[in-house]
């Protein structure tokens, strides 16, 4: 079909989706940036980034924190009614858990 344009995606296996993960963490680039380079689409990328998990251990590198991802804790004052309590699930059995007050 003439003037249809051809998508530029192919399958991976769990095998090259870490090596795309171990470019990507010693790229220094952003989740964006890298997948622009790359030909990757960004909702891909984290898809199987949750399906496959850290290679060798390490951390992915997930680019600079967003500003939704942001919790606003309020004014902290010195009175009893600054208690407050986060839970952060950070997945593999990992809980950060941080009181004040």
């Amino acid at each position: 079909m003439a003037g249809v344009l051809k998508r530029k995606w192919r399958r991976r296996s769990r095998e090259e989706w870490q090596e795309v993960f171990a470019r990507h963490g010693s790229s220094g680039l952003s989740v964006a940036a890298f997948c622009a380079r790359e030909s990757i689409s960004v909702s891909s990328f984290q898809r199987w980034r949750a399906i496959v998990g850290p290679v060798c251990g390490k951390a992915v590198a997930v680019g600079p924190a967003r500003q939704e991802a942001f919790v606003d804790l309020g004014v902290l004052g010195s009175g009893g009614a600054s208690r407050w309590e986060l839970k952060l699930d950070l997945g593999d059995g990992v809980v950060l858990h941080l009181v004040r007050g």
